[in-house]
């Protein structure tokens, strides 16, 4: 995208220069009068790392922007506004920079005479995969409107979901670094200075004072190297994570099988999936491209590989609940509800209602968890905090008895 540098003035007459990034010059004029510029001079120069914006991976807008931009999309061709007035609409009201500068490209490939679903699959970190197809399905079917309700629909579910999910995975891990710091201060400040009293009146410590003593010469003398090699292992898992498919795999895999929280991730992948599918078949997406886009944005390996055995099942004759069977992941509830779909035909309903099933599920059990982790890291917390204090009294009683 071209980068234009700009000389104007501000409403307040204060001189501004800087660079802006638009899709062409009268654009870039629109969108400084937006932020209260009058440029006086704009010229295009070349991006550099300087001035051009930089993205750390992933979907470049937020997720209540892209919700927000669904609604108002199909408000407006319920309206019955053209798709390329709704673009050029919501181009120049949105919020977001990233999805601006995305529906200002689609526009600009709609008045090519490019369907919109063309031109959004060119802006793939604004558009996801699943939005485009579903899109491409309501052009064929005339549904643009009904199309991105679902999708509005099914991304607030999905980033629910995902909030809810993480926020109960977090709690616990907080927890448990308040406890490490808790310990660590115990060891480095009080410990030595109670021992150094202990030392002055002689005499041997219990073995348990021994044992807190010698974890607190390790922590001061050797903090640095249990810093290195943490980050090295978390270095090299992630590095592993990322380039090892065998790695990723089994490292869902281990999560799935993890006591209480692997029944949560199950759960919540489960219901990820089947609102996936659900809204991919219910907008007349053919079965077998619904199955691949799953497959692709479910986000977990596991899941991902039986739903690519589905698919070749498909392929060969066979019901799509067959591989689904023989799997442990899948609860007979999910394989019974999807084979009743296929025999009657309503495959995208039974797909909805396990999902609504499982995105309950996934509330209370978050619920649930949230209730029993508080009381148990106080319990951890309390146990810990009191072996140290155990280990510091007992000498001490000692000491007063020979006084």
């Amino acid at each position: 995208m071209p980068v234009y540098k700009y000389v104007g003035r501000t409403s307040k007459g204060i001189l501004k220069k800087g660079t802006i990034e638009s899709v062409s010059r009268s654009l870039a004029i629109a969108e400084l009068r937006e932020k209260g510029i009058s440029p006086r001079d704009l010229t295009e120069t070349k991006a550099t790392i300087f001035n051009k914006d930089i993205s750390l991976g992933g979907n470049s807008v937020k997720n209540q922007d892209f919700v927000l931009y669904c609604r108002q999309f199909a408000t407006l061709i319920r309206a019955g506004v053209s798709i390329v007035e709704a673009t050029t609409i919501l181009a120049a009201q949105t919020e977001s920079k990233g999805l601006k500068k995305a529906l200002y490209l689609v526009e600009k490939d709609l008045k090519e005479g490019h369907a919109f679903s063309a031109a959004a699959e060119k802006q793939p970190r604004i558009f996801p995969t699943l939005f485009v197809n579903m899109l491409r399905a309501g052009e064929v079917t005339g549904n643009m409107d009904d199309t991105l309700d679902r999708l509005a629909s099914y991304f607030e579910k999905q980033n629910n979901i995902k909030k809810k999910v993480q926020s109960t995975l977090a709690y616990p891990a907080v927890l448990l670094i308040i406890i490490i710091a808790v310990v660590i201060f115990l060891m480095v400040s009080i410990v030595p200075s109670i021992t150094a009293t202990f030392t002055e009146f002689g005499g041997e410590l219990p073995a348990i004072t021994e044992l807190v003593v010698g974890m607190s010469n390790v922590i001061k003398e050797a903090w640095w190297l249990g810093l290195i090699v943490i980050a090295l292992f978390i270095g090299v898992v992630l590095l592993l994570y990322k380039n090892d498919k065998r790695f990723h795999f089994y490292t869902h895999f281990i999560l799935f099988k993890l006591p209480v929280f692997g029944k949560l991730l199950q759960k919540s992948a489960i219901a990820r999936m089947t609102r996936t599918l659900s809204s991919l078949v219910s907008s007349s997406v053919p079965i077998l491209q619904a199955l691949t886009i799953v497959e692709r944005v479910v986000g977990n390996p596991v899941i991902g590989k039986l739903i690519l055995a589905s698919r070749e099942s498909l392929e060969q004759g066979r019901p799509l609940s067959e591989p689904l069977k023989n799997s442990w992941v899948f609860p007979p509830l999910v394989t019974q509800m999807i084979a009743i779909g296929e025999q009657t035909g309503q495959l995208d309903f039974m797909l909805s209602k396990v999902a609504d099933f499982y995105e309950e599920d996934v509330d209370r059990t978050v619920d649930t968890l949230k209730s029993l982790i508080e009381p148990l890291m106080i319990v951890i917390l309390a146990i810990v905090v009191g072996f140290i204090v155990i280990a510091i009294m007992v000498p001490m009683f000692s000491i007063y008895s020979e006084i």
